[in-house]
Parts: C-alpha cells; sequence; structure tokens
C-alpha cells in the first residue's frame, strides 16, 4: 500500500489559483480605467481643460499599474528557489538613507515630517535591495494612511544579537480584526482607513513582501496597533556580529530607542 498526503499539494494549489484571481481581479481596475480615460480624451479633444483633466487621471492610473506590476515581480521573485540570492554584509544606515530617499516627495507633498531616531550604525546580512524595499514600503504606508501635517517616526535598535526597525505613524490605526490579515496578499483594511487621512491607498502587497523579505532574512516583521492611536510597523533582523562583539559577549537590551 502506498499512501500519499497530498495536503500540501492541494494548499499551494489553492493559494496558486487565489493568487492568480486577484491578480487578474487587480490588474482589470487600472486597464479597464485607461480605456475609459482615452475614449474620454478622444472624445473631448476640442476642450484643453477636459484633456489635461483626464491625462492627469491616467497618469495617475498608468503609475498605480507600473506599481502593482512591480510589486507582483517583486514577491514573485520573493517565493522563488533562490529567493535571497548571495547574501552580503549589509550596513543598516545605508538601507535607512535609501529607504528615505524613496518616500521623501511623498512625506513632503503631504507635509509629513519623517523623523528617525536611535542607532543606525549595524550591520546584518542580506540582500540590500530587498531590505531597503520592505522598509520603504513600511514608511510610505505610513505616510499614506496619516494625516497631512503629522509625524512618521523611524526607529533603530539593538536588542541583543537582533536589530529592530520600527516605523510608526499618528495615524487612525488598524481595527483588531484586522490585524492578523494585514501581511496576507492584496488584503487591506477597511478602505475608509485610507479615505479619512486622504491616503492614496496600495496594492495590498506591500505588506505581503515586507514579511517574506523579513522571512527570508532569518527575521519576523509585527505589528502593534490601535484604533485612533496610530499603528507600529516592526522588522527584526539577525546581526552579523563584529568580533569584538563576539568577544565581549554584547548582549544590551537597552542600547538604541
Amino acid at each position: 500500500m502506498i499512501i500519499d498526503d497530498l495536503t500540501e499539494a492541494r494548499r499551494v494549489e489553492a493559494v496558486r489559483r487565489d493568487f492568480v484571481a486577484n491578480v487578474s481581479h487587480e490588474l482589470k481596475t487600472p486597464v479597464g480605467a485607461l480605456h475609459l480615460l482615452a475614449e474620454a480624451v478622444a472624445a473631448a479633444s476640442n476642450d484643453p481643460v477636459a484633456v489635461r483633466r483626464f491625462a492627469s487621471r491616467m497618469t495617475h492610473e498608468s503609475s498605480r499599474l507600473a506599481r502593482l506590476v512591480q510589486e507582483i515581480i517583486d514577491l514573485s521573485r520573493l517565493q522563488g528557489a533562490d529567493p535571497r540570492p548571495d547574501p552580503r554584509p549589509v550596513q543598516v544606515s545605508v538601507v535607512l538613507t535609501e529607504a528615505l530617499d524613496r518616500t521623501r516627495l511623498t512625506a513632503s507633498a503631504r507635509e509629513i515630517i519623517v523623523a528617525v531616531i536611535g542607532d543606525s550604525d549595524f550591520v546584518v546580512s542580506g540582500d540590500e535591495g530587498q531590505l531597503v524595499t520592505a522598509l520603504a514600503n513600511l514608511v510610505d504606508n505610513a505616510v499614506n494612511y496619516s494625516p497631512p501635517g503629522t509625524r512618521v517616526v523611524v526607529g533603530v535598535r539593538r536588542s541583543g544579537d537582533t536589530v529592530e526597525l520600527s516605523v510608526a505613524d499618528e495615524g487612525i490605526g488598524i481595527a483588531e480584526k484586522d490585524l492578523e490579515r494585514v501581511f496576507e496578499r492584496f488584503y487591506r483594511a477597511d478602505p475608509a482607513r485610507s479615505r479619512a487621512t486622504g491616503g492614496t491607498g496600495g496594492t495590498g502587497l506591500g505588506l505581503a513582501i515586507v514579511k517574506h523579505v523579513a522571512t527570508n532574512h532569518g527575521g519576523s516583521v509585527g505589528v502593534w496597533s490601535s484604533e485612533g492611536a496610530g499603528s507600529t510597523f516592526t522588522i527584526r533582523l539577525p546581526l552579523l556580529l563584529a568580533d569584538a562583539d563576539v568577544e565581549r559577549g554584547y548582549d544590551n537590551d537597552d542600547e538604541g530607542v
């Protein structure tokens, strides 16, 4: 008698079907919008004001489409056979600088101050590009889901042999029922959360990418949030300890902020 357990295979197949269905649904929206806007531009060819308005919307939808496609590509790579090729020493300070550079324009446009606290003079092992993308996704979410004129705080601290990168906002928070699912692909909390703050919303893939990056680097990601009190997302990554740290048995949980 030969018995094969097909539970995992069926689970993976179900996840794949759901992913394809979700991707198809997400792509239909911006593609359909671009089609309608193109028709509107053609019909309003004699109205410069209308043409500029429709062209602006087309730019917005095409940017949304480009972001969605890029995040699908990123997520596919992270879930591939070699999700973290050639791990190398990565300076946390470099990751922090690059992530903030990516989100500076959005934060400025929404008059949101991004403050950094803690010492970022640490080194981890991994892929710099993936780590920058993960942290930038958290900062971008914090900016988009925060009221204009508020502050986003990016904190760095060391806890034993782990470095913690946290992003805290002053937004309206996430409902408790949504906390366990925010890292699922294409899952979005109540859309009113974005509308209430003037945010642009997202593709529903950003936090899934963050989770995969953290996991692929031997770390984890967590979230604290309370409605009306903002949210804090924290990435925890194993430190690449220097020889001096190993020799003196470094284990100071109180360094940093």
